[in-house]
């Protein structure tokens, strides 16, 4: 009995803790402006969905030892993100989905952070994308999988483990998956900033679905009334 009630006692000082701590990043937040403290939100969660693809696919093309020329004036920046010990903990897939679960929770189900509708569909948006980006890797590593390498780990920041495979067809999936994925991200965050909800052409299943859950009509799904209509 003394130690249970030892345990509540530290669990209520540590939620008497974060409600404080709460309280006091809202009235911090609050002498912003709702327009700008969107663009912030929008911000950071667009900066650390770049990081995760940093992390998770353009990782793999420094790892087979081949730097795109087209990256090369970003290089310093982006080796900062891959040595940074602080983006390594938000490039572990699994504290990744930990924290999406927590996100979700506190502002999607329980509503204890509060923020608007775009930013909330930009956040689960981005959610599906980065367990799309997840899967495509994975699908990679399934069916392309070879023996372990170790005469290249010299160039993996994360110090890991390396897949041999061949070298041309390894720099070309994930070169390209890193483009279109950074190109998707580029597009999302300047909709979201300009107030708009994004959507991909062809790939209304996606928005749709996202819009679904937090109760918005997307031109995409009254176009898909008409024709029931119609029909």
């Amino acid at each position: 009995m003394k130690n249970n009630s030892s345990t509540s006692s530290v669990w209520q000082i540590v939620l008497s803790s974060l409600k404080k701590s709460l309280k006091r990043a809202q009235k911090f937040i609050s002498r912003f402006s709702p327009t700008t403290l969107q663009f912030i939100q929008l911000t950071v969660m667009y900066f650390f969905a770049v990081v995760d693809l940093f992390h998770s696919i353009l990782n793999n093309v420094f790892a087979l030892g081949y730097v795109p020329e087209a990256l090369m004036p970003f290089y310093p920046f982006i080796q900062f993100i891959l040595t940074s010990p602080l983006f390594k903990i938000w490039g572990s897939p699994e504290k990744v989905f930990f924290m999406s679960y927590v996100l979700i929770d506190l502002v999607l189900v329980r509503s204890v952070i509060k923020f608007s509708k775009l930013v909330k569909y930009n956040m689960l948006l981005l959610f599906a994308c980065l367990m799309i980006q997840g899967l495509v890797v994975s699908y990679w590593d399934v069916i392309f999988h070879r023996e372990i390498a170790t005469s290249v780990a010299q160039w993996a920041y994360d110090g890991g483990t390396l897949i041999h495979t061949d070298k041309t067809i390894a720099v070309f999936f994930f070169f390209n998956t890193f483009i279109i994925f950074i190109l998707g991200y580029i597009y999302l965050y300047l909709n979201a900033i300009n107030g708009k909800f994004a959507t991909f052409p062809g790939m209304e299943w996606l928005t749709d679905s996202v819009a679904f859950w937090l109760r918005i009509k997307t031109p995409t799904m009254r176009t898909g009334m008409r024709k029931k209509k119609k029909n």
